[in-house]
C-alpha cells in the first residue's frame, strides 16, 4: 500500500520488515498448545495429502473441461506446465491448491466465490476444509496490475485449496 520502510523507518528497516512481512505472511509465533496441535497434525499428513491430492486432480480436471473457464493451472493435469516437473519430485501429488481463470472475468470470479456452498472464502491454505480466494484483491492486491499479470493472478482467476471433503461434493 505504498509503504516505503526506509522513510517510515530510516534507522531500522529490516527490523520493520521483518516484523511488518513476518506478520502479516507468516503470523505470531505459536503458543505452546498450538505447537503441539501441528506435531500431532503432522502424524497424519502423508494420509491428508493422498486425498488433498486427489480430490484436487479431480476439482481441476472437472474445471478444465467446464465451458465458463479460460484456463487452469495445475501440473498435476496432463499438459499442463510444470507436470514434468511435478511427476519428478512429487509422484504422489503436486499438492491441494491450484489456480483457474473464469471466461467472463472478475464479475465471474466474484459470482463463483459468493456462490460457494460447501467451499469456505477464506485465505489460509493447506487445511483438511477447501477454500476458495480471489487473489487479485486479497492476497496479491498490493501487486501492480502488470506483475498480477505476469503471476497469473488477474481479476478473472480464483484460487483453490482443496480439502478433504468428499470428491463428488466439491465437483457439485
Amino acid at each position: 500500500d505504498g509503504l516505503v520502510l526506509t522513510k517510515s523507518f530510516p534507522e531500522t528497516p529490516f527490523a520493520a520488515a521483518c516484523r511488518f512481512f513476518g506478520l502479516r505472511d507468516l503470523g505470531p509465533g505459536l503458543s505452546p498448545m498450538n505447537a503441539f496441535l501441528t506435531l500431532m497434525g503432522i502424524e497424519t499428513l502423508p494420509l491428508r495429502m493422498e486425498r488433498h491430492c486427489a480430490n484436487a486432480r479431480a476439482v481441476a480436471a472437472f474445471l478444465k473441461d467446464h465451458p465458463a473457464v479460460a484456463w487452469v493451472s495445475y501440473p498435476g493435469l496432463p499438459g499442463q506446465t510444470g507436470e514434468d516437473l511435478a511427476r519428478r519430485y512429487t509422484p504422489q501429488g503436486p499438492g491441494s491448491i491450484f489456480t483457474f481463470a473464469l471466461k467472463d472475468g472478475e464479475p465471474a470470479a466474484l459470482a463463483f466465490i459468493a456462490g460457494l456452498e460447501l467451499i469456505s472464502h477464506l485465505v489460509n491454505i493447506g487445511e483438511i476444509k477447501s477454500l476458495a480466494i480471489h487473489p487479485s484483491s486479497t492476497t496479491h492486491r498490493q501487486l501492480p496490475e502488470g506483475e498480477k499479470a505476469a503471476a497469473q493472478v488477474g481479476p478473472e482467476t480464483v484460487r483453490l485449496s482443496i480439502g478433504l471433503e468428499n470428491e463428488a461434493d466439491l465437483i457439485a
